[in-house]
């Protein structure tokens, strides 16, 4: 079967080549991938910001059907529908028992089982998974069943990049009806982001980005308002006379971002930190201001909450017409062309490409 494998950290681009699937056995599941969302952790992963042992197969978000169950596993059959989780709670470790299953480690527990072979080799898919491949062994808790009105598409997506936004919005940073808002940072997660404030019921939602593009598509996804970063001081000035925004979101990763949206939060408000960032990198927020603004620093992993239960209240707030998931999805391209959705995606021209993988 083909996959796509980046075979050094720092390539810029993958491999489409031929690969078998390793690791299958008790509590174990084959999925035949239908689709893939390329999510900039991926990049990250790639370009070695994110730390991720190499050659791997990337990509985390993923939709599929179960072709084999291993051993033990009695709630998957053949021809269920599912999405892939890249972070699956296990039910039994400390965090799953306090009710705060996104914190759970078994992903990383699961990339020590190696997903595929290449040329002699054993390699891993990406956090345990790798959906830029016609099929993934994955744990049989990462493979969650989806409603059959829920696309091969839109599960994609909810894997990860949907869920951790709106979760971020409705879960973490919990937006109060009619506050201000401002989301720095506006690819798939940010967006999303974007659309957990509208439900959440914010009056004022201020997007920002560099890109033209982004900024004009989130107006759709219920910003009120635009602005590049250099426009954002003068926008926390005029629209709330200086005093800052309720609830300020950082979806990129960066200290300069983070530190953008620290300074638009109001005294008193929360500044919640979505994007993941490189180790090595250190915010520039000191001690005094901490204390002084009591501004709330609230990072988000996953969703905030345990993924099945964010699921559900994705796709329910789909299926109401409370967010809009399809035009989430921009571009769409075969397996063989992934390489042409990285440039898309660096270049800031589309927001979530999907990778027909059939």
């Amino acid at each position: 079967m083909r996959a796509a494998v980046l075979h050094h950290t720092g390539d810029s681009t993958l491999d489409v080549t031929d690969v078998t699937t390793a690791s299958f056995g008790p509590g174990r599941v084959r999925v035949k991938m239908h689709r893939a969302g390329l999510c900039h952790s991926d990049l990250s992963a790639m370009s070695g910001v994110l730390a991720h042992p190499a050659p791997f197969v990337p990509g985390h978000e993923g939709a599929g059907e179960i072709v084999e169950v291993g051993e033990g596993v009695t709630h998957l059959k053949p021809g269920d529908r599912v999405l892939v989780c890249w972070m699956p709670p296990c039910d039994v470790c400390p965090s799953c028992k306090v009710g705060e299953g996104h914190l759970c480690r078994s992903g990383y527990i699961n990339l020590g089982k190696p997903n595929f072979e290449y040329d002699g080799t054993l390699l891993p898919g990406i956090v345990g998974t790798g959906t830029f491949a016609e099929e993934a062994v994955l744990d049989a808790k990462g493979a969650i069943p989806i409603p059959d009105d829920v696309s091969y598409d839109l599960a994609a997506l909810i894997g990860c990049g949907v869920t951790t936004g709106i979760g971020a919005a409705l879960n973490t940073a919990r937006v109060q009806p009619g506050s201000s808002v401002a989301v720095v940072g506006l690819g798939g997660v940010g967006m999303s982001i974007v659309q957990g404030a509208r439900v959440a019921g914010a009056a004022q939602i201020v997007a920002v980005d560099p890109t033209a593009n982004r900024r004009d598509l989130s107006l759709k996804f219920g910003a009120t308002e635009a602005v590049a970063p250099d426009d954002l001081p003068d926008a926390v000035q005029r629209l709330t006379g200086g005093f800052g925004f309720d609830y300020t979101f950082e979806a990129v990763g960066k200290p300069a971002t983070l530190r953008a949206a620290y300074d638009a939060a109001r005294t008193g408000g929360a500044v919640c930190l979505v994007g993941v960032g490189s180790r090595s990198e250190l915010p520039d927020i000191n001690m005094f201001e901490l204390c002084r603004s009591e501004k709330r620093i609230l990072p988000s992993f996953y969703g905030g909450d345990d993924v099945r239960r964010s699921l559900t209240k994705i796709i329910d707030l789909w299926r109401a017409g409370r967010i809009d998931l399809e035009s989430m999805i921009t571009h769409h391209v075969p397996l063989s062309d992934v390489n042409e959705a990285i440039r898309q995606m660096h270049t800031g021209e589309a927001l979530r490409t999907v990778i027909d993988i059939t």
